[in-house]
């Protein structure tokens, strides 16, 4: 048994001084920490629960889409040091054999790796607009199907949690009573969506929204499309890429006033440059650029991030004005639950996952811990 002793924590809605047991699991707060062996903390370091990144493609030089497990290990390692501890391999639109060589590597990978946890699959794509299909191939772009998506989930071990589709294209129907049937989330994204028809995949079941304001219809006075029912509708969960270069501060700032704090789910949507020094990348076979935090194609089409999800939440706090506690909880309790897994993970609570991430007061991070386990130490 270990314990983190008389540390600053962030239990039961705020930030405060606690003892914390654990193992595998948290086995008690302020208490049952005798004979534990304890760990030692900087000083002013705060506790919080591990970060949880529902929208990531890769890090540290590999990406899901390199269909191994040595690529989702190296993952895995590089989101441990940001404060990650479990996460969805992202895939992207790309041949059918392609993806389905990523997702038999997932299935294969299994739950535990060197550092985050591999939650499953987010699939983001082929099931998308050509319209706004952002940096993924047009070639690729499949109609929305429900037999294709049982093939995939087949292919991945029953392990995809999320899909992001166009709800205006055909078949779109079968898939969102798929996912609905099978415990996964339909994500709208990716979308030319009028208002009506975003708010028709919500009446039919789709409970998420994919890197809001990116790559889908934009709000107008006459059709909200997708991003103003991504705003209005609170059974949608909205993804959001805090960086302020996907989406600008205000436009963040936007989002929280609209929703209630819990349907926000802080994304990195990070691709294999994460990690690495600036210069050329690649995603999904095209060239990316990446210069001064910004990943870009040739043409200067936004390719995903190389956003670090301490820095996410810290921007939450800092360019939007929400508390350390709402932005935390931004990417720790509100993925759980968008995912069905807050009774085991994304707050600290008896009984839940020993999974944390220790921040500085400038939110960097100290250290993280997996399982119980320390899988990354700064200090």
């Amino acid at each position: 048994m270990k314990a983190f002793k008389n540390v600053r924590a962030y239990i039961d809605g705020k930030v405060r001084t606690a003892d914390i047991a654990f193992d595998g699991k948290i086995a008690g707060i302020d208490g049952g920490t005798d004979g534990a062996e304890a760990e030692r903390l900087p000083d002013g370091a705060i506790v919080t629960a591990g970060f949880i990144d529902t929208h990531v493609h890769g890090a540290g030089g590999a990406d899901a889409m390199d269909g191994t497990t040595d690529a989702l290990d190296v993952i895995s390692k590089t989101l441990a040091r940001e404060g990650t501890t479990a996460f969805l391999a992202t895939t992207m639109t790309a041949p059918r054999e392609q993806i389905l060589s990523a997702l038999r590597a997932v299935a294969e990978y299994g739950d535990e790796g060197n550092g985050a946890q591999v939650l499953g699959v987010h699939l983001e794509g082929p099931f998308i607009s050509e319209k706004y299909k952002g940096a993924q191939r047009a070639d690729c772009i499949r109609k929305p199907s429900a037999e294709l998506l049982a093939e995939f989930n087949r292919a991945a071990g029953g392990r995809i949690k999320t899909v992001t589709f166009a709800p205006e294209q055909d078949g779109a129907d079968g898939l969102i009573k798929y996912c609905v049937d099978n415990g996964i989330v339909a994500s709208i994204g990716h979308t030319a969506a009028t208002g009506d028809q975003a708010r028709r995949a919500a009446d039919a079941g789709a409970r998420g929204v994919t890197h809001t304001f990116n790559a889908q219809s934009p709000f107008s006075h006459r059709d909200v499309g997708a991003a103003g029912v991504a705003l209005g509708d609170d059974r949608l969960v909205c993804e959001l890429i805090a960086d302020c270069i996907h989406v600008s501060a205000e436009a963040m700032r936007v989002l929280a006033r609209c929703k209630p704090t819990g349907k926000i789910v802080l994304i990195t949507d990070a691709i294999r440059a994460k990690g690495l020094a600036d210069g050329e990348s690649e995603l999904g076979g095209q060239a990316v650029f990446v210069k001064d935090g910004q990943a870009r194609l040739k043409d200067g089409t936004l390719a995903g991030s190389v956003l670090k999800m301490n820095v996410a939440v810290r921007n939450m706090a800092e360019e939007v004005g929400m508390t350390f506690e709402q932005a935390v909880d931004c990417a720790t309790i509100n993925p759980a639950r968008k995912l069905g897994l807050q009774d085991e993970r994304g707050s600290i609570a008896v009984g839940k996952r020993a999974d944390f991430a220790v921040l500085d007061k400038d939110y960097n991070v100290l250290a993280t811990f997996v399982n119980g386990k320390q899988v990354y130490r700064n200090y």
